[in-house]
């Protein structure tokens, strides 16, 4: 099916500006106001064993609260301000737990950041498609640190077509845990083009265990994936 070039061109610019946000320039951290702070205190309500127990049974928890979460919110798309405030919390709370110091350092015995990843949650809004096109199944991430490569790949819905989308990536480790990132080509369905040279942005690992993996982005935007 031939799309017209007015749509053509539309939907590649639609494209560019949702993959580039999917790496960016991380920003100051946000001062937390009093007002915000009185949004995010639903914790999991802890026992007297449960604060005493194990990082394990700790993270695990956490985990599990991360997750409900994340799909009663829809990946965030539905969550209220109260919600955001509470995942907020969930989420700091785990990133204090992090088993994996400079999870970017391939080693022996530890977790590993290479593979596909699952984004569960984001407060992305241009991400997941708030007020514009919806996303359709996952939106995956792929690191692969041996070749210091990164893909993102989704679909989107635009009115009654589903089109798949992707950007590929270079990665430059600042450190183990922070890497610059450089577009290098997005593709929407079968059509691809090459990143300009001012596409940029970078990537903070701040949690990763087995199977889930704690990112902060631009804004104060935060991203809970987990492996596939």
């Amino acid at each position: 099916m031939t799309l017209p070039r007015s749509l053509t061109t539309i939907l590649l610019a639609c494209a560019i500006q949702q993959a580039v946000l999917a790496f960016q320039p991380m920003s100051p951290p946000t001062l937390r106001t009093p007002a915000t702070a009185q949004l995010a205190v639903a914790l999991p309500t802890l026992s007297l064993p449960d604060l005493f127990g194990s990082k394990d049974a700790r993270r695990s928890q956490l985990k599990d609260a991360i997750l409900d979460l994340a799909s009663e919110t829809k990946r965030g798309l539905t969550a209220t301000e109260e919600q955001r405030g509470e995942m907020e919390q969930l989420f700091e709370s785990l990133e204090a737990l992090n088993p994996t110091a400079d999870p970017l350092v391939a080693r022996k015995g530890k977790p590993s950041v290479n593979g596909d990843w699952d984004l569960r949650y984001t407060t992305s809004d241009s991400i997941l498609g708030k007020g514009g096109f919806p996303r359709v199944g996952p939106i995956v991430q792929n690191i692969d640190t041996t070749t210091l490569s990164a893909k993102n790949s989704e679909t989107v819905r635009y009115a009654v077509l589903d089109v798949p989308r992707s950007v590929t990536s270079e990665l430059a480790p600042v450190d183990g845990k922070l890497t610059n990132v450089q577009f290098k080509r997005f593709a929407l369905g079968p059509i691809g083009f090459d990143a300009p040279d001012k596409f940029k942005g970078s990537l903070d690992i701040t949690y990763l265990d087995d199977d889930m993996r704690l990112t902060r982005g631009d804004k104060g935007n935060i991203f809970v994936l987990t492996r596939l």
